[in-house]
């Protein structure tokens, strides 16, 4: 059977890997040039990996699978080098969160580190590259797929007996135009996170990062949002992330070279329903607008103090962003994002600050957009010749979930049961 991968991420890894010895003919479509510009981006911006069963996706993944698949990572390492920790393991942190509203999360984590990323990917891409049965397509886009009696038409041109699509957040395009043209492949709507990154000093979470390498709690806001943090990075550094067509912030740490400050994001859930079908396009949307402020290529800095107040920054004061100064504008987040959103994650920071003091001081850094995408939840069981895995399904938004949905995608290829994928 010939099967087309497109796109070169964390699920596609997944399904090589567990295919990799099969009778299956590979061919793997990636729009970047070359493995040097390919932008996995959730492996490339941070390679933090974690085991755990309360995040990561809307879809059940056995632990053992997932610790497999951080080894298969780690592996790849020339040293075998990588920064351990946990989220509320046995941390005495639990019931203080607990007792103040939050949820804590649970959670085992291993951190790779931005400075070893290129090895890693590059390693992965030479083992699999000399696998006989799978053949790389670098400078490929894959426009239009169209479905047919007996497999699958790409770009019009070249038949397949199926496509699995493993884009991730960048092949929204492509995700939007299937369903505009197979609207039975939508299993349902789901959900967009808006939110900030947030930097502070090392010493204000000094006792929480000792305790534990990531800290992640949910808070039901006074509005109904439910708020979260994500991706935290002691001693880190905050970096922008670039799209097709505008530019968000994200967080990442290194290994080797440490900062002063500490960021994580801020993420409030909106829960969409019908007509609504397009949650990629609405964040994209209110990134576009931040930009539009901010200038081309270029993220919102704002002090919480004026975050709250609804003011301009035009200075700052103790706290020195780790963002190159070229990649900012000192502004007034409010004028780009929905003012529940601004009420859900200041009520955050507050409640934050009681468990954590100096939280929520004025001159700590907010910056936006900050946005995670989910696409629609799509149905694997609805067409036997084109497959969704990885965060274009709905089903992950990790690495390493998004890695096991590729992994068991390839597995129920070779058994022809895809039921699997639904759970």
């Amino acid at each position: 059977m010939r099967i087309a991968i497109i796109g070169f991420g964390a699920a596609a890894i997944g399904i090589m890997e567990r295919l990799k010895e099969s009778q299956q003919e590979i061919h793997v479509f990636e729009k970047s040039a070359d493995i040097y510009s390919s932008s996995i981006s959730g492996i490339r911006a941070d390679g933090k990996l974690f085991v755990s069963s309360e995040m990561g996706g809307d879809i059940t993944i056995d632990t053992a699978l997932q610790r497999k698949l951080v080894d298969y990572y780690i592996n790849f390492t020339e040293k075998k080098n990588v920064e351990t920790g946990t989220s509320f393991g046995s941390s005495r942190f639990y019931k203080v969160f607990y007792d103040r509203g939050f949820l804590p999360v649970t959670s085992e984590f291993f951190h790779i580190g931005t400075d070893q990323l290129k090895e890693v990917l590059f390693n992965i891409y030479t083992h699999l590259s000399g696998v006989k049965n799978i053949h790389f397509h670098f400078n490929s886009t894959v426009s239009s797929i169209k479905i047919e009696k007996e497999g699958v038409l790409l770009n019009g041109t070249e038949h397949f007996d199926m496509a699995v699509v493993t884009v991730g957040r960048s092949g929204h395009k492509l995700i939007n135009r299937l369903i505009e043209d197979y609207p039975y492949l939508v299993k349902n709507n789901t959900k967009v996170d808006l939110g900030i990154r947030f930097e502070l000093p090392n010493h204000i979470v000094e006792e929480l990062n000792h305790e534990m390498y990531e800290f992640k709690v949910k808070y039901k806001s006074r509005t109904g949002y439910m708020v979260r943090t994500f991706c935290n990075n002691p001693s880190g550094f905050v970096v922008t992330e670039n799209y097709d067509d505008f530019t968000t912030v994200n967080g990442h740490a290194k290994l080797h070279e440490k900062s002063s400050n500490t960021n994580f994001a801020i993420l409030a859930s909106l829960i969409l329903t019908e007509p609504f079908n397009d949650p990629i396009g609405y964040g994209s949307n209110i990134a576009k607008l931040s930009n539009l402020l901010a200038g081309e290529g270029k993220v919102i800095l704002q002090t919480y103090s004026h975050f709250k107040e609804s003011k301009r920054t035009k200075n700052l004061y103790r706290v020195s962003p780790t963002l190159a100064a070229d990649k900012f504008i000192l502004g007034d987040i409010n004028l780009a994002y929905p003012r529940r959103i601004i009420e859900s994650i200041i009520d955050f920071i507050e409640n934050l600050n009681t468990v954590i003091p100096g939280v929520a001081n004025n001159d700590n850094l907010v910056y936006a957009p900050e946005i995670k995408f989910y696409s629609n939840r799509l149905n694997n069981l609805a067409n036997p010749f084109i497959k969704f895995a990885g965060d274009c399904s709905g089903a992950t938004r990790s690495i390493i979930y998004a890695t096991a949905h590729g992994y068991m995608m390839g597995e129920a290829i070779l058994n022809n049961n895809f039921s699997t994928l639904e759970s």
